[in-house]
């Protein structure tokens, strides 16, 4: 099973509630911490790791906190799955780093595993920050061979 971990889980709530407000509004850890039901020591630790990725901007001072670094239409679950996860691939050998499987120059399959992870990364890709914010719908279309291939749209925005 393909699964995201806590932490990235975590982090893509503390994302989408931050983009559900206006951009100019500062938010503390505190205060996300009681809006997401989440522990004040686990939403610090993600603020600044989404910081240090420069998904967020923080601003010091008595009515500091933390915003988007960008529009939420500009930030891709992929960028959020990577600042958590690290460089994305479905298994070591399909990552862009080499060198991380003993395996490496005698797989069979490397390249077609890496085919795979290019298309779960564009698929990532493609969903935006901002498509959290609402509901998404399952759709479909149809692929080259007229096969119905599902996707997910939010809110009339098909990807």
């Amino acid at each position: 099973m393909i699964r995201l971990g806590k932490l990235t889980d975590y982090a893509l709530v503390l994302m989408s509630q931050i983009a559900r407000r206006p951009a100019s509004e500062l938010h503390t850890a505190r205060d996300l911490a009681v809006q997401c039901h989440l522990p004040l020591p686990t939403v610090s630790k993600l603020l600044k790791t989404l910081l240090q990725s420069g998904l967020l901007a923080s601003h010091r001072g008595v009515k500091g906190g933390y915003n988007l670094a960008r529009d939420p239409h500009a930030i891709s679950l992929a960028e959020i799955i990577s600042a958590l996860e690290g460089p994305f691939g479905l298994t070591e050998c399909s990552t862009d780093v080499g060198g991380l499987c003993d395996l490496e120059s005698s797989c069979a399959i490397k390249d077609n595993q890496r085919i795979i992870s290019q298309v779960l990364r564009g698929a990532l890709e493609s969903v935006m920050l901002s498509d959290l914010t609402r509901p998404m719908q399952l759709t479909g279309i149809r692929d080259k061979q007229g096969n119905l291939v599902p996707m997910a749209s939010a809110a009339g925005r098909m990807q």
